[in-house]
């Protein structure tokens, strides 16, 4: 296993994938960062666990999108399905680990 750490909205987080994956999982990591930076324009000062929650339920509905075939150009990275799959995992952890901690404050 391998770690490595990301920066999503401003913050470093140290995620462990399997050796070999550290690349793939910084290009899904900083494509998340990209949906929470454009929903923060959009939006302004979201709570970080909101703010997390609606760019996963943002990917997932591309993924679901491209599952489909109505894939549309925010999915023009070079991420494959697994890749989708995958960061929305991360994320959901993110999100848990995220909501403990405010709930052990």
């Amino acid at each position: 296993m391998a770690q490595i750490n990301v920066n999503v909205n401003g913050k470093t987080y140290p995620l462990v994938c399997a050796e070999g994956d550290q690349d793939r999982l910084s290009k899904l990591a900083a494509y998340v960062d990209a949906k929470c930076t454009d929903l923060t324009s959009k939006l302004g000062h979201v709570a970080e666990n909101r703010l997390l929650l609606m760019a996963a339920v943002l990917i997932a509905d591309e993924l679901q999108d491209a599952m489909n075939g109505k894939g549309g150009p925010a999915l023009g990275t070079g991420l494959t399905e697994e890749d989708m799959a995958s960061v929305l995992n991360e994320v959901a952890m993110e999100i848990e680990g995220i909501n403990d901690r405010l709930a052990a404050s």
